[in-house]
């Protein structure tokens, strides 16, 4: 397979996923990062890439910052555990070079923004021995067609890009309270913003933002009480199930508003 089949049929796995913009980045031989960000994958300006690359130049790419995306990045994996991933779920295997391990892109059951990528891949990580470096929700990853110059000019080869069930992310959302969720932009693939922006910055607001957080990604509402009574009850003592209580049915209200549609006309 040429270096171009490598490149085309990791864009066209991820066009397939839900995945229709991109960042793609080139860092140079004197460090200096170039980047064509938020770019359709038809638009990548992958003639350019390949030209830096020719110099010498990593070539990387990610789903692009700024929306939500169910799509979660596994870096430094050995190639029999990521070639396992795929067997099982719906995943991308790129080899970075026989030194370095596989990067795996694997498929949610959902669209998360960046924090709930971060829970997600933080999760993943410990339970499969993915590096812990690379899970901020954003991370970039080696583009399969190009040269790896830090591992010798070996090339990146696509090694499986498999359609099984996608990967459950709830039970990874549920595990702990996520960062304080920064503005977004709508999904490009669902068109529905998040319900909730956060300001509020005391322990109140991030009770309200963890709350809506979890409701929103489809978790049960009675395990997400339970989460919020254990992370509530040192703060509020006796007063916590009545509080949780409450800050749960605003939330279901709050929600159920905002993603009320017009009927159709």
């Amino acid at each position: 397979m040429r270096a171009q089949d490598h490149t085309d049929k990791m864009l066209h796995w991820w066009s397939r996923v839900g995945i229709d913009r991109a960042d793609l980045a080139v860092r140079r031989s004197d460090g200096a990062m170039l980047w064509h960000t938020d770019q359709a994958l038809a638009t990548l300006p992958l003639t350019w890439a390949r030209a830096h690359n020719a110099h010498k130049a990593e070539v990387y790419v990610r789903p692009a910052r700024g929306y939500r995306w169910p799509l979660l990045f596994l870096d430094d994996l050995p190639e029999p555990a990521a070639s396992a991933v795929a067997r099982k779920y719906a995943a991308l295997v790129v080899c970075t070079s026989p030194a370095g391990g596989c990067h795996v892109w694997l498929r949610a059951s959902m669209s998360l923004d960046e924090d709930q990528r971060r829970q997600a891949q933080r999760y993943l990580a410990r339970r499969i021995g993915a590096d812990r470096a690379s899970i901020s929700g954003e991370h970039l990853g080696r583009l399969a067609g190009f040269k790896n110059w830090k591992r010798d000019g070996v090339w990146v080869n696509l090694l499986q890009a498999s359609s099984q069930r996608p990967w459950e992310p709830r039970p990874a959302l549920l595990e702990s309270t996520p960062p304080t969720t920064r503005r977004r932009r709508s999904d490009p693939n669902d068109r529905q913003t998040s319900p909730h922006r956060v300001t509020d910055t005391s322990p109140s607001g991030a009770d309200w933002a963890f709350t809506c957080h979890l409701l929103e990604a489809g978790c049960d509402p009675a395990l997400v009480l339970a989460r919020l009574v254990q992370s509530a009850q040192p703060r509020r003592g006796p007063d916590t199930q009545r509080y949780a209580n409450r800050t749960i049915k605003r939330a279901l209200r709050h929600l159920a508003r905002t993603t009320t549609k017009e009927p159709n006309s």
